[in-house]
Parts: C-alpha cells; sequence; structure tokens
C-alpha cells in the first residue's frame, strides 16, 4: 500500500517546487547529472591582410600599404564590462608579408614620458609602455612577449608555459631580426607642454617565431593566431620639473579584454586571422573550436585551485563541481582521468579530441 502511494506523492512534490519556481537537480550520484552549460563569450578578433607594398619601419605610419589595412576596435580596460573605458585612445592594425608581421599602433598621450634606455630593462615597472603577447599554435605553451617605451627600448622575452603553471620567463631570449620605431607627436619627459601622442611601428620576422612554434610558421591564408596587446598608462606628478611615478595608480588597457587583471592567461587572448583577400573584404571568422577550448580551460583553472588545497589532482569532475559541464557545440561532454601527480581532460568537438594536461598545454588529435 506504501508503494502504490510512494509515486503519486513524488509527482505531486515535484509539480509543486515547479511550480514555487524551484528546480529540482540530480544528486552527484546521479549518472545523468544535469548539464552545467558553459556561458563562453568568444574574445575579439582580428583579419591581418597582406601588405600591398613596401614597408619602412620609422614610427610614422604614412606608406600607402599601412593606409589601406583597417585599424582595430579601440582599446578597453583589461577588465573589460563594467569598468571604465580608458581616457585614452589606443588602436592597432597589422599585415604580413612573406617574411614578416607588420604591427602598428597609435597611443594617445598628452604625457609623453620614458626613462628606460636599456634594452630588456623591465619597462612597465617606471615608463607608460606597449605589450604584444603572441602564442601562434595556440598551445598556451611557449608564448613570446614584447615591451616598449616611448624611447624605443624593447624587453623582449619568451614564456615556457603562464606564470600560473610554473613557468619561468626567459629574458635572455631574442627576437631575430626584430625592428621596431617610433614616432613622437610632443616631446618626451617635458611636463611643462601637453602632447598628443605616439605611434609604434613592429617588423616582427617569422624566422623568430619558428623556434618556438614551427607547426604555425609561417602562416597561411585562414590560419588563426593567439594574441593580445596591453598598454600600461601610469600616473605621474610633477615633481621639480620632472616626472614622478605615483605608485598603485596604474592603468592596464587591452584589445581583447581578459576579464581579469592578468595578461598571462593565453587562453583569454584575441585572435589574429590571416587572409590575402583586398584589404577589407574578408570576413573573420571566430574560432568553432573555441567553446571546447574554454570547457578545457575551465576545468584547468579548477584542478589548480584542487591541487593547490589538497596537494593532488581531483578524481573526477565532481570534485571540481562541474560535474555535468558541456557546451552545446561539443560531441560529448569532457572526461578527466588523473593517476598520481599527472591528469588529462578531453573533449570531443568536430569529430577531434581536443586535450589539456597539468602543465595547462593544450593539443588536439
Amino acid at each position: 500500500m506504501t508503494n502504490r502511494l510512494a509515486l503519486p506523492v513524488l509527482l505531486l512534490l515535484f509539480a509543486l517546487l515547479g511550480a514555487a519556481g524551484i528546480a529540482w537537480r540530480p544528486d552527484s550520484k546521479s549518472t545523468s547529472p544535469e548539464p552545467l552549460v558553459l556561458d563562453y563569450v568568444a574574445p575579439r578578433g582580428y583579419i591581418c591582410y597582406r601588405a600591398t607594398g613596401p614597408v619602412t619601419i620609422d614610427g610614422k605610419l604614412d606608406e600607402e600599404a599601412w593606409q589601406a589595412i583597417p585599424w582595430s576596435e579601440d582599446f578597453v580596460d583589461i577588465e573589460g564590462a563594467g569598468k571604465p573605458s580608458p581616457c585614452f585612445r589606443t588602436r592597432v592594425k597589422m599585415m604580413w608579408d612573406d617574411e614578416n608581421l607588420y604591427i602598428a599602433a597609435e597611443l594617445e598621450e598628452p604625457h609623453l614620458q620614458a626613462s628606460f634606455d636599456k634594452h630588456d630593462s623591465y619597462i612597465f615597472h617606471q615608463d607608460h609602455d606597449f605589450e604584444v603577447f603572441l602564442d601562434p599554435d595556440g598551445d598556451h605553451h611557449l608564448y613570446a612577449e614584447l615591451e616598449m617605451n616611448a624611447r624605443n627600448t624593447t624587453w623582449d622575452l619568451l614564456l615556457t608555459k603562464p606564470y600560473l603553471d610554473g613557468g619561468p620567463a626567459i629574458n635572455a631570449w631574442e627576437i631575430a631580426g626584430l625592428k621596431t620605431a617610433v614616432h613622437l607627436d610632443g616631446t618626451l619627459n617635458n611636463p611643462s607642454d601637453t602632447d598628443r601622442g605616439w605611434t609604434i611601428e613592429i617588423a616582427w620576422p617569422f624566422k623568430g617565431l619558428r623556434e618556438i612554434a614551427p607547426s604555425a610558421v609561417p602562416p597561411k591564408p585562414g590560419d588563426q593566431w593567439r594574441l593580445n596587446f596591453s598598454r600600461v598608462e601610469l600616473e605621474f606628478e610633477v615633481v621639480g620639473g620632472k616626472y614622478r611615478k605615483v605608485e598603485d595608480r596604474d592603468q592596464n588597457w587591452v584589445w581583447s579584454p581578459q576579464g581579469i587583471v592578468n595578461m598571462h592567461e593565453p587562453e583569454r587572448w584575441g585572435y589574429l586571422q590571416f587572409s590575402d583577400a583586398k584589404p577589407g573584404t574578408d570576413t573573420y571568422r571566430p574560432d568553432p573550436a573555441g567553446p571546447a577550448r574554454a570547457v578545457l580551460q575551465r576545468i584547468h583553472t579548477k584542478q589548480r585551485k584542487y591541487h593547490e588545497d589538497h596537494q593532488k589532482w581531483a578524481a573526477n569532475l565532481g570534485e571540481l563541481g562541474l560535474r555535468g559541464l558541456t557546451h552545446p557545440s561539443l560531441d560529448s561532454r569532457p572526461k578527466l582521468e588523473s593517476v598520481g601527480d599527472i591528469y588529462e581532460a578531453t573533449v570531443m568537438h568536430a569529430g577531434r579530441r581536443w586535450h589539456i594536461a597539468g602543465d595547462g598545454r593544450v593539443w588536439k588529435d
């Protein structure tokens, strides 16, 4: 008699819960957990067209080749939506030929300032700076960083993997054949006047990237690289007729928002799409595997925290609070395997298996 009443009572209970706006979810022991759908927002993308003529690296951007190339969107706060818009405009444009990736930047700046004049100085510690981050094969490992100030002082370094995954910065690494130039629209280090800004021009040889991403360099039309740009804007006060940095008042403006104050999360960078079409005529195509990569990164971020707290990797997604994690673009839900101090998560997308491991590297079969 009791068993006959149980089912109707349960059905009535679920109906009442639904009417009250309370959703029933399976517990952690269920073999079919309710989907935890990833809220994926694609980063920005830029179409890099072929140069239509020669370029002189002088910082002036006055060649016809540059005039044909569209500007990017204006930079935003590094944390993205909800944060104040930058008070000075920053934008970039890019093009390529058989030998180089060309990067131009325009930075509005009423106070042109730069102190470091020695290569590989820690520029952002004391100077306004412009930074380029580049990961041609998009595996989050062996990526390059280039910083510049208004003196055209450069700092290039190689990250074997992100700092959060234990990667050191290799300052001794040099970008082979790199050419850079700066043009100032105003006077440097003169607080008594108001300046207009500075422009940057970079020729980054592909030969300087083959050693870190041989499978992606040189690029072909349609290829996509991961990259981002950052502008560190310092605040200065004038003391004795000279600029003096105001501590802890730095602002970080970027092309594609990171969502957090950390440029060394390459999974959040934008995309550079190479094209041989006429400048301005091609269409940017967001990476269809973007959600798959984001799902794996969500797992890895949780795994890092779990390892920090427990000195071991989680054995399953439930231990990470990610049971049922998915996205509509995936062929199946992700899987997680952990053995000792090794873990690997995988997910299927468009018939290809994507992986992430404990060191944060991403790859596909």
